[in-house]
């Protein structure tokens, strides 16, 4: 659920992390063992084999609008949609019901009642109804991870192992899909998107954010070579929990993709 900064509460968490852009975000929770392997690809920092980190700062936006990337490859890591209904959750409560994840975002748009807007398939079973002539759709199904426009390639009911939905896409086939509309405002994002090599990203605005106009834009100039992205939810709800790095949401949250080791 989209929702403005609209405490000075919310805005002082915010601004705790201006430092973080550049040394880190950094929470409490335990990081896992990392495993010796070869130096992750120039500019990213390599957080265990198969999960990397780069911070990255958008041109012309100032320095409330920085970026951490984790860019995840689906052959090292299992991506499963968790949904809670009955009582939305904070980055804590999730990580205590769920311990052996590696890494979770938010997901789902969602009601005042904490209801996920959209389709979310977890483990097979199905929530909810998917959106149609609107948004897009973060799925997986045989094993294999995709980002599909759901007004380009509408969900047909196909069986999936996994699944999450928001709107807009902000990048389809390579080219920005959103320009600025109305009610368009800066505000912190959480956006999922594939490369052309098949790898998962995660999109996590580190401080106030971005429209969704520079969002769109923004990932087709980043050099990070996406094909298709995602916005989920963002604002209070905006969600990141990763190895050293976490930006918790100013509200519960109701629905998470998370990551495991294969």
């Amino acid at each position: 659920m989209r929702r403005p900064l609209q405490t000075l509460t919310a805005l002082f968490k915010a601004l705790l992390l201006v430092g973080c852009n550049l040394t880190g975000i950094r929470d409490s929770l335990p990081s896992p063992t990392l495993e010796p392997t070869a130096p992750a690809a120039e500019g990213w920092e390599l957080v265990m084999p198969g999960l990397e980190r780069r911070y990255l700062q958008p041109e012309g936006l100032g320095g409330l609008a920085g970026v951490v990337v984790h860019r995840i490859d689906p052959a090292l890591f299992a991506f499963r949609a968790h949904i809670n209904p009955a009582a939305p959750l904070y980055d804590t409560g999730w990580r205590a019901l769920r311990p052996d994840m590696v890494a979770f975002i938010n997901a789902n748009f969602f009601d005042p009642q904490g209801t996920a807007l959209g389709l979310v398939v977890a483990d097979s079973a199905v929530f909810g109804a998917s959106y149609v002539n609107r948004g897009g759709m973060f799925a997986v199904q045989n094993g294999i991870p995709r980002v599909q426009s759901l007004i380009q390639q509408p969900y047909d009911g196909a069986a999936l192992d996994q699944a999450v939905q928001g709107f807009p896409m902000l990048v389809v086939d390579g080219v920005p899909n959103y320009q600025r509309g109305p009610g368009d405002r800066t505000s912190r994002r959480t956006v999922v998107a594939m490369d052309s090599q098949g790898r998962v990203l995660w999109i996590s605005t580190t401080l106030l954010g971005m429209t969704l106009d520079e969002t769109a834009a923004f990932l087709v100039s980043s050099g990070l070579d996406i094909v298709n992205a995602l916005n989920l939810d963002g604002g209070g709800s905006m969600l990141l929990s990763a190895p050293n790095a976490g930006l918790p949401s100013f509200d519960p949250v109701p629905v998470i993709l998370a990551i495991y080791r294969k």
